[in-house]
């Protein structure tokens, strides 16, 4: 059984809203902030492309920021080969493009081709002094 003095306590507790708890919160809530996440990209803002691997590219644009395609699935020789190639008639890169990797050992270098994801702004590194 609850006294009357222990819900008056409760009661007042979360009526003044206690800002130490929310306080505490407010870091982990910070930290779980999803990243931002763009359909496409413009060609022309695009400066280079490196594979991390066989599920992950990340495109860095003009403006030094870095935007990863994490891909649904890995793609074959991808992680092996680092390099690709896309065709588009639109000034963009988007999620559902596709990417052919490049081989330059087979006959006409074309190899997989992999579907693009959403891509997913990473977090600026840190400036060398």
């Amino acid at each position: 059984m609850i006294s009357l003095h222990t819900f008056s306590m409760a009661a007042c507790a979360v009526g003044l809203g206690l800002a130490l708890p929310v306080a505490a919160q407010a870091p982990a809530a910070q930290a779980s902030a999803a990243p931002e996440v763009r359909q496409c990209l413009q060609l022309s803002a695009l400066r280079s492309t490196n594979v991390v691997n066989s599920r992950a590219i990340d495109f860095t644009l003009r403006d030094g920021s870095v935007w990863r395609a994490n891909l649904h699935s890995a793609c074959p020789q991808l992680g092996t080969e680092r390099a690709f190639s896309y065709s588009t008639s639109i000034g963009q890169l988007c999620a559902q493009d596709i990417i052919t990797v490049i081989q330059p050992m087979a006959r006409n270098f074309n190899g997989p081709r992999c579907g693009l994801a959403p891509f997913e702004r990473q977090p600026a590194k840190p400036k060398k002094r």
